[in-house]
């Protein structure tokens, strides 16, 4: 097991961290989320197409570098730490792990080439009403019409469903969970935009009426749904990771700065305690999430316990990151034009997002063999 990034591991750490310090500044990300798609698409492809980003775990025949999860966690931290408006859990993750996972050569062959590329983005549908990504009932009916399917229902929480122009929707078929593809412009689909609390994530809502549909792969989809969450659950903990990264910094540079009472705040205990916190439950968040993202690529059998272990512990840390930043940066850290804001948003956002700690820990109780496991 290795916990720590190698060389090639560390470098492209810091060649994104350079491309989205200079294409991606907080001016930039304050200008995007603000705009009407919400969404820096002309980023996404030179991330894609000049740094690879969208294919690390895709297989060179299909147009990805074949590397690993552990190099897609290394660029999700820095997308993190600059919160980046940019599809790449919608392409890059939740959309690349369900094409791959259902073994189906000809849909990745048509699909993935595009979308790791940047030319396409990609949208997966397959969380429930109440946001929760396991095993509970699919929003969506698959009925076949004897040449083809058609969904009924409404899938809601799709990351970049607006701007999406490739849609994979699990759906409830009569043999299972089944996964299907759906045109953006299709006759009996409307996408309607949600508000969300996090400026710098769009979601969207699908609504199907009958809508035409093509079935992806065969056989019952309903265990590549719970792997696509898992992955998807150490993805955004790398995310996270650089978030809480991020703030820390953010919050140390200024109590090294800001003079009260004749005295930087740094220097009070208060203030040095919590920081001291802060770093604290950082490296334990970087522990966790390096042995998650090393179990995704050398031990799929630790997966789950890893997956959910990441998004327990570093879901509701972030977010007491994001807080105490928020607290010890005083009045200006209420203000619209400091980025506290926005990290505190994303932190709670994140935190909710597949399903959240308290799915985790259901998750990690029912593989512990624990009352109130799932």
């Amino acid at each position: 097991m290795r916990l720590i990034l190698d060389d090639e591991q560390q470098q492209l750490s810091a060649t994104v961290h350079k491309v989205l310090a200079d294409h991606a500044p907080a001016t930039r990300v304050r200008e995007v989320m603000t705009s009407d798609v919400g969404e820096d698409t002309d980023l996404w492809r030179r991330l894609s197409s000049e740094l690879g980003v969208a294919g690390l775990v895709v297989p060179e025949r299909f147009g990805g570098s074949g590397a690993g999860h552990v190099e897609r966690c290394v660029v999700a931290e820095e997308l993190g730490a600059a919160l980046t408006p940019v599809p790449f859990f919608a392409s890059a993750v939740l959309a690349v792990d369900t094409l791959l996972g259902l073994g189906d050569d000809e849909a990745c062959a048509e699909f993935l080439p595009t979308v790791v590329s940047g030319e396409s983005v990609a949208a997966v549908a397959m969380a429930t009403a109440d946001g929760m990504w396991g095993a509970k009932p699919l929003p969506v009916q698959a009925e076949s019409t004897g040449d083809g399917w058609q969904l009924t229902g409404t899938a809601p929480y799709v990351l970049s469903g607006m701007l999406a122009d490739v849609l994979l929707v699990y759906a409830r078929t009569p043999d299972g969970t089944g996964v299907f593809a759906v045109r953006p412009d299709a006759s009996g689909m409307t996408r309607v935009a949600a508000r969300t609390l996090d400026p710098t994530r769009r979601i969207a809502r699908l609504d199907f009426a009958a809508a035409p549909a093509r079935r992806l792969g065969t056989g019952d989809a309903g265990e590549l749904r719970r792997s696509v969450g898992e992955l998807a659950a150490i993805a955004l903990a790398a995310e996270q990771v650089g978030g809480m990264r991020r703030v820390l910094d953010m919050t140390v540079d200024y109590a090294k700065v800001r003079v009260q009472f004749g005295r930087a705040i740094g220097s009070y205990q208060a203030v040095k305690h919590t920081c001291a916190d802060m770093y604290s439950d950082t490296e334990q968040a970087i522990s966790a999430l390096r042995y998650a993202a090393w179990a995704a690529d050398h031990d799929r059998d630790a997966l789950p316990g890893a997956a959910a272990l990441a998004q327990l512990y570093i879901g509701p840390s972030y977010f007491r990151a994001a807080a105490n930043a928020v607290q010890l940066h005083g009045g200006i850290g209420y203000t619209w034009e400091h980025d506290a804001h926005l990290y505190y948003k994303r932190a709670k956002s994140s935190e909710l997002l597949f399903g959240g700690a308290r799915q985790a820990r259901e998750r990690l109780a029912g593989l512990l063999d624990l009352p109130g496991g799932s």
